[in-house]
Order: structure tokens, then C-alpha cells, then sequence
């Protein structure tokens, strides 16, 4: 496999549908993003690659079209250019498959082979189901990962058919199993049986009720920041910011979900993100797919930040804390260029970790993110 080999898989983009009769101005993204129409574009010098997958069939809706990644894209491509430094590429959309199985196996191949190439992949879905083709592409070099979701549910409904709604059970628990930690962020608890909770808990893993992220948003960054795949349905987004989201009218803020991206950008270890849930036919005014480009917008920014952070082992650029907290002696450090905080585990390896972590062990604390870190290492 190479990436010329995953043109097969691949339609180009629209151009046509994207820009006016006049094209960009030389001071909007789409003037500067590399894109597959007529040729495969280079994206050897990419910072983030855009792939569509507008596959719909898992959340039980016959559209296999390319609408739903498009209209973020006509969106996405008339913001202004900030981020000169930060350079994108776009190979356009995967093509549906006979069946469902079948786009998955496509997404898989595309995003695999991009990630081979070092390669930050950004999805334009689709259903939230798509996340299993995402998280198998890992598989393909049986890579151990964590993985940061972003939804008003929990999709482990093993009562419904449909892969959109209980597709996190293979994720969860399927064999062979290439997941480390799972981080589920903004859960509504209306939406959650109490049960479902517990069984997340008794397997380690964490679940952030959308109150509670609310509260204290900075929290989740080190949660986005140690995490390889993200994937963010736009049911968490309040129907007032996204009005395709027909769920609930509560959850994130539109400034909130772009924080969110933006931490994704920020996290150098973070390699694959997906945006799904989007159905453009129930949108208004395009303000979804505005959401959704505003909140790709605040990926380039993160991904900006993240090029002035020192590497750790440049140890004059950090505050170093030494300190013994419940008879363990560890190091927290805080970076002095971005204020983003570390904390060293029993085994040597740095994970990353928030301002309130460290006050905890100030205090004698076992911070809770650094015993899940130890139970996963």
C-alpha cells in the first residue's frame, strides 16, 4: 500500500461547489490548502490531512453521499488564512461501498496508510460508528492507544441494531483489543443508564459528565492531550449552536467544542480526529457546517501552539517540582512557553496532566489521573 494506491479508494474534491464564480482571495484557507480535484495533491509538508466519509448507513439512514463533508468543506475553505505555518491538504472523499462493512474497510486503508506517512488525519463523517474504522486503523501496527470521545451518550446500547449506537462495545471489549484508556467527555445523564456507568468504571476508564467539563474545560485538555484517536459527534454540541444536532438542546457551547478542537491540535500525540454526526439536510443556514469549520479553524491553532512547545527533555524550558505524595516521589513539569503541566509515573515515562493534579499531590493526594495512568502502564 502506498498513497498513491489509496486514490483508488478516494473521489476528488468539488471544487466547483466550494467556491464562487471569482474563486478564494489570497487570504482564505482555500487558496492554501493543497486539494485532490484533478491530481493528487503533495502532501509530504501537511500538517493535517482532510479525508470525507459522509457514510450514514450505521446510524440507519440510507445517505452514502458526499453532502455532509462538502458543506463543511464550502464552509471551512472561506475562513481567512492565519496559521501560515500550519499547512493542510485535502485528498477529498472516501467512495461508499456496496455495504456498510465495506466503507469501513476503505476508511481503514485510507487512514492507515496516511498515518504510515506520519500523517494527522482529520474525518469529515458520517456517523459516530465511523470511529471503528478509525480506531482499527491502529491495528494494521498494533498500536496500544487511548482514545478521548466527545458525546451527549455513551453509544453501548446493546438493545439497538444499529452500529451508531453501540459500535464503542467492539471498541471496548473486542478481540484482539488495542486500546490502553478510553476518556469519554460530555455525557448527558439523562441519556445514560447509571449501570453504564459503573461498568466504564470497573474497567478503568473515565467518564466526564458535560456539567462537570463545563465547570472546569481545562480539565479535559490533558485527557485530548495523551490520547492518539478523538472523535467528537456533534450530538454533544447544543441544538442552539448546531442546529443538525436533533438530540437535546443542552451540551457544549460553540466556543467550547472549538477549545476542545483546539486541544486536540495542541496534543502532539493525537493523530486521528473525527468529526461525525453531521447531516446537512437537517442543518439551518449552514450553521452546523459554519460550527464545524470554525471548529477546524481551532485545530490549526492548537497544532500552531503546539510548534512553540519545547521538548521535554529541554529541561530549562519547564518548571521542574519534585515531590513525595502517599510514600511516592515523582516530578511535575510546567512548561514555561504554554503554562500545560506533566507528571512523571513509577516506570520514568511523562504523561500529561492538569494544574490541579499537582495541587493535589501538594496536598498528599493521590491525583486520580495518575493512579488510571499507572493501572493502563
Amino acid at each position: 500500500m502506498s498513497v498513491q494506491t489509496i486514490i483508488d479508494f478516494l473521489d476528488p474534491v468539488n471544487i466547483a461547489f466550494l467556491s464562487n464564480d471569482e474563486g478564494f482571495k489570497e487570504t482564505q484557507l482555500g487558496k492554501h490548502i493543497a486539494v485532490y480535484d484533478e491530481f493528487f495533491p503533495d502532501i509530504s509538508h501537511a500538517d493535517i490531512v482532510l479525508v470525507g466519509c459522509g457514510e450514514m448507513r450505521g446510524a440507519g439512514i440510507e445517505l452514502t453521499s458526499t453532502t455532509a463533508p462538502d458543506a463543511i468543506r464550502a464552509e471551512y475553505y472561506k475562513l481567512f488564512h492565519w496559521h501560515t505555518e500550519v499547512n493542510v491538504a485535502d485528498i477529498g472523499n472516501v467512495k461508499s461501498g456496496a455495504t456498510l462493512e465495506d466503507t469501513y474497510a476503505a476508511l481503514r486503508m485510507v487512514v492507515s496508510e496516511l498515518m504510515a506517512q506520519k500523517k494527522r488525519v482529520v474525518i469529515l463523517g458520517g456517523s459516530h460508528d465511523l470511529t471503528q474504522a478509525q480506531y482499527q486503523a491502529y491495528g494494521t501496527t498494533n498500536r496500544i492507544i487511548d482514545v478521548a470521545c466527545v458525546d451527549a451518550r455513551i453509544d453501548l446500547d446493546m438493545d439497538s441494531v444499529l452500529p451508531a449506537d453501540n459500535f464503542l462495545v467492539e471498541l471496548l471489549t473486542g478481540i484482539p483489543n488495542y486500546l490502553k484508556h478510553y476518556s469519554h467527555i460530555g455525557f448527558q445523564s439523562y441519556f445514560m443508564h447509571p449501570e453504564m456507568l459503573e461498568t466504564i468504571d470497573k474497567l478503568g476508564f473515565d467518564c466526564y459528565r458535560v456539567g462537570k467539563v463545563k465547570e472546569r474545560l481545562e480539565e479535559m485538555e490533558p485527557a485530548i492531550r495523551n490520547s492518539e484517536l478523538f472523535s467528537f459527534d456533534i450530538a454533544a454540541i447544543q441544538n442552539a449552536h448546531a442546529p443538525a444536532n436533533y438530540l437535546t438542546p443542552n451540551g457544549f457551547n460553540g466556543e467550547e467544542a472549538c477549545t476542545l478542537m483546539q486541544y486536540a491540535g495542541m496534543s502532539t500525540q493525537c493523530d486521528t480526529i473525527g468529526i461525525y454526526g453531521y447531516i446537512a439536510e437537517q442543518d439551518v443556514h449552514s450553521l452546523t457546517a459554519k460550527q464545524i469549520s470554525h471548529m477546524l479553524w481551532y485545530l490549526m491553532d492548537g497544532i500552531y501552539k503546539s510548534k512553540q512547545e519545547a521538548e521535554l527533555d529541554n529541561r530549562s524550558e519547564f518548571n521542574e517540582f519534585t515531590m513525595a505524595f502517599a510514600e511516592v516521589e515523582t516530578v511535575f513539569l510546567q512548561s514555561k512557553r504554554t503554562g500545560r503541566w506533566w507528571m512523571q509515573l513509577h516506570n520514568g515515562k511523562y504523561v500529561a496532566c492538569s494544574y490541579t493534579d499537582y495541587q493535589i499531590a501538594c496536598n498528599n493526594d493521590i491525583p486520580e489521573r495518575w493512579y488510571r495512568a499507572i493501572e493502563h502502564s
